[in-house]
């Protein structure tokens, strides 16, 4: 078996100034490291999550990570405690939503907005 240490999504992005911005802005992300020209590492404080942008064809990369990372078919789910403040505070901060706040039978609230990578972001309240 293979040990893990930590575990954090890794896509590749033109965008790695505003995605910065979006992220320490509007979900409280600081910059564990920031190269312009190569990889943005954010790290949550109060969890320690952590996601990751590579620069598209960088020379140091495989071709196979050459290409900018689809927003088909991927989900960021961030779980929070109240979905639905966090929705009227997407709203009023005019964040990208995709999907307005929805209260679904299966005991989950939840709303989803566009990073300016345009991947999907699952604002998700679990309900007992």
């Amino acid at each position: 078996m293979i040990e893990i240490n930590e575990v954090f999504p890794l896509f590749v992005s033109d965008s790695l100034g505003d995605l910065q911005a979006f992220y320490s802005t509007h979900f409280g992300f600081t910059t564990a490291f920031f190269d312009e020209t190569f990889y943005l590492h954010l790290v949550h404080p109060g969890s320690g999550h952590q996601l990751g942008f590579l620069l598209p064809d960088h020379p140091s990369q495989p071709d196979f990570l050459h290409a900018a990372s689809s927003n088909v078919g991927a989900i960021i789910s961030f779980d929070v405690s109240n979905a639905k403040a966090a929705w009227q505070t997407a709203q009023a901060s005019s964040l990208d939503i995709a999907l307005d706040y929805v209260e679904e039978a299966w005991g989950q609230n939840h709303f989803m907005i566009r990073d300016p990578q345009g991947l999907l972001i699952d604002i998700v309240e679990h309900v007992q």
